[in-house]
């Protein structure tokens, strides 16, 4: 092959079975492989490689490899390119890009907010590492290598979020006919459970001081109507942040929360107090034109972050006391404590068990159970914050004739 030198004119140098060297008047030299295609019979050559850095015995394996794809009738050309086009697909489609198209598919499961807070806590702890390997080069040692320097820092809970969230990205591309199996199916067992902590909530002895504290913040009225309602309807963070106009039968003083803005898929029914009612009646003028009850502050066409209400309870020095949720639990307690029947407490907070609290109320008159227990809750609260006042007047008074 090293002695073939060049001609004025294109030559080849067969070397059998279709194989052959062509060389060029340049010098330049290539292998190519004349072959028959399998369902046209027109000849084809494929073209292998350049010499010397293909060399005689490679061609040879080559030209091998075509005659058993020929075999099975399956032209090596076409067959080359249908390798490199899905080799070029594979590298096309990162772990970001695959994310992206799993997170379209999950916020319709989820609000707004909550898809947003998804999106960025893979941004800040995956995608930097993670986010442009080809989705087939993502294995599990990779994975967990990227996870451990958060679970160093004792942040286990974020850990145990992220392997969730990247569990379903990996089964979702299984499911898209991406990859074949999921390499990150057991990623969770390679690192500590988190500790279950309860969220901390404040004693029901301790609700003057809240509406006390309250109203004296300095923060943004819809922020406190956002508090005040989530207090009156002891619902989670996030569907009081999300709630949205046409869940509010005003008429019949419904809130109708839909499956899918629910924690466990179930759709939520609320009965308003008139105290409720009045917090809609405040915030109308805000946001009745509006998808949203409570509107993000910069993106008019999304609602409030469900973070809103526990960023002001830290600013108004309750961090560590209380968080929104924990509004919940001191709700709970104080329905507890008053003798209202727990299975319509756990109703009310939609815990409700499979058989819909035994299925032994008409559905009307459990509705009402519902509404009298919510009435009693909201005249607790309106009481409890009565009280601050009076007190505060009581103070006053006394300071004024201290200084007499």
């Amino acid at each position: 092959m090293k002695q073939a030198k060049p001609k004025d004119k294109e030559f080849s140098l067969a070397d059998g079975n279709g194989l052959a060297l062509r060389v060029k008047p340049n010098g330049s030299k290539l292998w190519i492989f004349n072959y028959y295609r399998p369902h046209t019979k027109k000849r084809a050559n494929l073209s292998f490689g350049p010499y010397p850095n293909l060399t005689l015995a490679e061609a040879r394996i080559k030209s091998i490899n075509a005659r058993k794809l020929l075999s099975q009738n399956i032209d090596p050309k076409e067959n080359r390119d249908e390798q490199a086009v899905a080799q070029q697909q594979a590298h096309n489609n990162t772990f970001e890009h695959i994310a992206g198209q799993w997170l379209k598919v999950k916020q319709s499961q989820v609000s707004p907010s909550h898809a947003e807070d998804i999106w960025r806590s893979l941004q800040l702890h995956i995608f930097p590492t993670l986010g442009k390997l080809p989705l087939h080069k993502i294995s599990a040692p990779k994975t967990i290598d990227t996870l451990k320097p958060i679970a160093a820092k004792g942040s286990l809970e974020t850990v145990k979020r992220l392997c969730q969230r990247l569990n379903e990205i990996t089964t979702y591309a299984v499911n898209s006919g991406l990859i074949e199996a999921n390499p990150l199916s057991g990623i969770s067992k390679a690192f500590q459970a988190p500790i279950k902590r309860n969220m901390p909530a404040l004693k029901p002895d301790e609700l003057p001081e809240l509406l006390q504290t309250i109203a004296r913040a300095n923060i943004k009225r819809v922020t406190r109507l956002l508090i005040h309602w989530q207090l009156h309807t002891i619902t989670r963070p996030g569907e009081a942040a999300g709630a949205r106009w046409d869940e509010i039968d005003i008429d019949k003083a419904l809130w109708s929360i839909p499956a899918e803005r629910m924690k466990k898929d179930r759709p939520h029914v609320i009965p308003l107090s008139l105290q409720a009612l009045d917090i809609l009646e405040q915030i109308h003028p805000i946001s009745g034109h509006r998808e949203h009850i409570f509107p993000g502050d910069r993106h008019y066409t999304r609602p409030i972050s469900e973070q809103t209400a526990n960023m002001a309870l830290k600013r108004m020095g309750l961090g560590g006391r209380t968080v929104a949720h924990g509004f919940r639990a001191l709700a709970s307690t104080t329905l507890n404590e008053q003798g209202f029947d727990p299975d319509i407490i756990e109703a009310a907070l939609a815990h409700v068990d499979g058989n819909e609290v035994r299925r032994a109320y008409n559905r009307a008159d459990y509705l009402k159970r519902r509404e009298v227990m919510m009435a009693w809750w909201s005249e607790h609260i309106e009481e409890a914050a009565m009280r601050n006042m009076s007190l505060a007047g009581s103070i006053k008074a006394l300071k004024v004739v201290g200084n007499d």
